[in-house]
Formats: structure tokens, C-alpha cells, sequence
């Protein structure tokens, strides 16, 4: 049904092999794995813990259907204050491969559709880079450690979540200043 095979036990599935009635997988996999599919001059600030992983494959002649979650947690630093953080990141997902056309297409439109398709190759498909794409895209742009952290002080850099500065509170723009006087008049109906 499915194997691990040589190169950091890469988990991939013999489409040949998936059962009539479909198959569930659960297996996790390390923030080491994670870290070797990362290219080399990739920083790795976002690497996750354990990854929980679970799926349902099914076969309907050569098309197979992958649909599950996966489930981690990474430890980055706060986009406000600095701080390190830890953010939960979960993705669902669901995918549809067939094998690849027997002539390529010169250029198509991809429509939202089209991103859960892919194809598969010498009747395998590989979990391992659908499971490292999904934590990818799920991964917090701007992690914050709480949704009502002040941040830094961009004049002294004092975190002030844990004190208050006597920097200007308010700085103003004096290129900005005739904006002031500017005064919207309401619609009149």
C-alpha cells in the first residue's frame, strides 16, 4: 500500500496498491525532517515540532483522491515585541492526482481548481512533499504572541508589554500639517 523508502524514510504511496475501499494513513514526522527539505540557504526561524498527519486515500481508476490534516506547532519570534512564540498550525487539505498527460499542454489559465490537482509519476505518489508544502503555506506570515501585543517602542525599543516609556506617544509630521486643516464637507442629499 504504501512505503518508506531509503533517503530519510520518505514516505511515498503505490497507487498500483490502494485498496478498493480507500485507506487511512496516520503517521508524524520531526522538525529534522522538516529541516533537511528545507533548501540550504532557506533561514529555518519557522521550524515546527512534531507533525501529526492524517489522510484518506482513494482510488478511482488511475485518479487518486488524498484528503486530511496536518497538525504542528512552530516557535518563532513575535512580529511586534521580539519575543518567541509558540503558534499552532493546522491545514486540511485535499488533493486530486492522476498520471501525467501523454502530450503537455503549451500554456493554460490555472484557475482555483487547478491547485489541488496534481500529477504522479512512475505510479507513486510522495507525501513527504505534499505533507512539507501544506505546513508551508499554513505557516503564520506575522506571528504574534498574543493579538493585543503593544509591540516595541520605535523610539527607545522598550517592549511595552512590560513597560511604559516616556517617548512622544503621538508624533506628528509637519510635512502633514496642512492636512489638519482639511475639513470634509457631509454629502448633501
Amino acid at each position: 500500500m504504501f512505503a518508506t523508502s531509503g533517503k530519510g524514510d520518505r514516505l511515498k504511496i503505490n497507487v498500483s496498491k490502494i485498496p478498493e475501499g480507500g485507506m487511512d494513513i496516520r503517521f508524524e514526522r520531526d522538525g529534522s525532517w522538516f529541516r533537511g527539505l528545507l533548501p540550504e540557504a532557506a533561514p529555518s526561524d519557522f521550524v515546527p515540532d512534531r507533525i501529526d498527519v492524517a489522510c484518506t486515500v482513494r482510488r478511482m481508476k488511475e485518479n487518486v483522491f488524498i484528503e486530511g490534516t496536518a497538525a504542528t506547532t512552530v516557535e518563532a519570534l513575535c512580529g511586534r515585541c521580539l519575543e518567541m512564540t509558540r503558534q499552532p498550525v493546522n491545514a486540511s487539505f485535499k488533493y486530486t492526482f492522476t498520471p501525467p498527460p501523454a502530450q503537455a499542454k503549451e500554456e493554460w489559465e490555472l484557475t482555483a481548481e487547478d491547485l489541488d490537482f496534481a500529477y504522479y509519476e512512475e505510479d507513486t505518489i510522495n507525501l513527504d512533499a505534499l505533507i512539507f508544502e501544506q505546513v508551508m503555506l499554513h505557516m503564520p506570515i506575522k506571528p504574534l504572541c498574543t493579538e493585543s501585543c503593544k509591540g516595541l517602542c520605535p523610539h527607545c525599543g522598550i517592549d511595552l508589554n512590560a513597560a511604559s516609556c516616556l517617548c512622544q506617544a503621538e508624533t506628528f509630521d509637519e510635512r502633514l500639517a496642512a492636512l489638519k486643516q482639511f475639513k470634509v464637507q457631509p454629502e448633501k442629499q
